[in-house]
């Protein structure tokens, strides 16, 4: 890790002297491409899709408390560090107010309920992720299989052009060695560094064993995860029942999540 960082420095200083940036991180990117991903192993029970996708029904939560245990569920299982310092959190599911969510949408006068209800938001693991383009490293990939976008700790140096490009907020930077501040950690999922950039990864460990997303199973049926390109699938179902927005639709990223309001 340190030796790739101290390449990256190298290759930015002589960038200073009289080369652009664009070839001083292609060089380091065709680097490297040499090293595979690192990949998960689905057992036979793994559950599959050829697009992940939710479903976050808002009217099945009345106050914060209620997505509380959603989110401590999706952190305890990820090592997500309790940092008290706000510019320097870690998260990868959170409340969010509607006007923050939803500015395009958002309504001089709102009702009341969407007014004041909690919103759930998290990686949108977009059809078209920013994020990916952006990244000199391929740290930040979209998995093709199945529409997740992933990230390899190993591979990430730090640039935080990801952070830039994602119209969401949804990834976070450790400024820190966060492994101190992890109240209880869980052997089966690793911990990240100083300087390295993390988000919501749709739970990929659990699905290659079976399992749903942790927040899933936290939400008491408030969230559906299930395959959007599967028209008999109960997310599908939903989406055709319900009216549903999305997260900053305009923009061409078309999210994967989807809220019933």
């Amino acid at each position: 890790m340190e030796d790739s960082r101290r390449r990256f420095l190298m290759l930015a200083g002589i960038s200073a002297v009289g080369l652009t940036a664009k070839p001083v991180l292609d060089a380091f990117a065709a680097e490297q491409k040499q090293n595979p991903k690192i990949g998960l192993k689905r057992g036979d029970d793994a559950l599959t899709a050829k697009r992940w996708g939710m479903v976050i029904d808002t009217t099945k939560f009345e106050s914060a408390e209620d997505i509380e245990p959603i989110i401590e569920a999706c952190h305890k299982t990820h090592n997500v560090p309790k940092i008290e310092n706000k510019n320097h959190e870690v998260k990868w599911i959170w409340e969010e107010h509607f006007h923050n969510a939803f500015p395009g949408l958002a309504q001089q006068f709102q009702d009341e309920r969407t007014e004041h209800a909690p919103f759930l938001v998290l990686c949108n693991h977009c059809e078209n992720p920013p994020c990916c383009r952006v990244c000199p490293t391929k740290a930040t990939f979209k998995r093709e299989s199945d529409g997740i976008v992933m990230m390899d700790f190993h591979r990430c140096i730090g640039c935080r052009f990801c952070m830039a490009a994602c119209p969401y907020g949804s990834r976070s930077f450790n400024f820190r060695d966060p492994r101190p501040l992890i109240e209880e950690t869980n052997n089966s999922f690793p911990t990240r560094m100083k300087g390295v950039v993390e988000k919501c990864n749709f739970c990929a460990e659990r699905l290659a064993v079976g399992k749903q997303p942790a927040c899933v199973e936290a939400s008491d049926g408030a969230i559906v995860f299930g395959d959007l390109y599967e028209p008999e699938s109960e997310i599908r179902e939903l989406l055709r029942t319900n009216y549903t927005i999305r997260r900053k639709q305009g923009l061409g990223t078309e999210p994967s999540i989807y809220y019933i309001v």
